[in-house]
């Protein structure tokens, strides 16, 4: 009884087990995040394009290298707001909080919503607007702005990560995108020493056997030819 018992109680942590390492994989995949706004920001993409004031919850919908599509829902995660493509964008020091980044408007504008950065995490998500609005936030903020010509109310959502990106500077022109998102320092590759095979003398083996048995061994051999040798001889008288 004792040892069913034992086992019952194994199988549940093991259940428990299961049901949670999966779920804390999942939240650390997507970068599942509740983020409160104090007031209306602007935000592109598929969907409505201001939030008012409120809680909502951002998270990686789809990765591709080093586009990602980001999901803007309201707290209970029942209904989407926007869906917003995102390009991956280094940063050299990490924080245990989350961060949003905003590009300053006039006074009155809501800010628009630039980059976020999960926990932990040196690569963030710098969002991508639509060219048209891009150019005037560039020229509204006097800073280079990521864009794309396509027109995000007549692209699929599984289609958003293959639009082309640009940048655009506060004179509308188009731009490289280097000049607004860093990318992650080159692995440093190291030499390894080359590893140069040497060979040990051996060492003889001790001689551990003495002669005895090879003498002992040729006296049985002469004994038993002698015994032949005068059988032979007392046939023959």
């Amino acid at each position: 009884m004792t040892l069913l018992k034992s086992l019952g109680t194994g199988l549940c942590l093991t259940v428990l087990c299961l049901l949670t390492v999966p779920k804390a994989k999942a939240d650390d995949w997507n970068r599942k995040t509740v983020i409160t706004f104090s007031g209306p920001v602007e935000v592109p993409g598929v969907g409505v394009h201001l939030l008012p004031a409120g809680t909502y919850v951002f998270k990686i919908l789809q990765s591709a290298g080093n586009l990602h599509i980001v999901q803007i829902s309201n707290q209970d995660e029942t209904h989407v707001f926007t869906t917003v493509l995102a390009i991956a964008n280094f940063r050299l020091k990490t924080t245990d909080k989350t961060v949003i980044t905003f590009s300053e408007r006039p006074a009155g504008e809501p800010e628009a919503l630039k980059a976020w950065f999960y926990p932990g995490r040196e690569l963030g998500e710098q969002f991508v607007y639509e060219e048209p609005r891009a150019i005037e936030l560039a020229k509204e903020t006097n800073e280079i702005v990521l864009s794309t010509p396509s027109v995000f109310a007549t692209t699929p959502v599984e289609s958003l990560s293959t639009v082309p990106i640009q940048a655009v500077n506060p004179a509308g022109e188009r731009v490289d995108t280097a000049l607004v998102v860093e990318a992650p320092p080159a692995p440093v590759v190291v030499d390894a020493p080359v590893a140069v095979a040497t060979a040990e003398p051996v060492a003889p083996l001790p001689k551990t056997a003495s002669n005895l048995g090879l003498i002992g061994l040729s006296g049985m051999t002469l004994l038993g030819a002698g015994l032949l040798v005068s059988g032979l001889l007392k046939k023959s008288v």
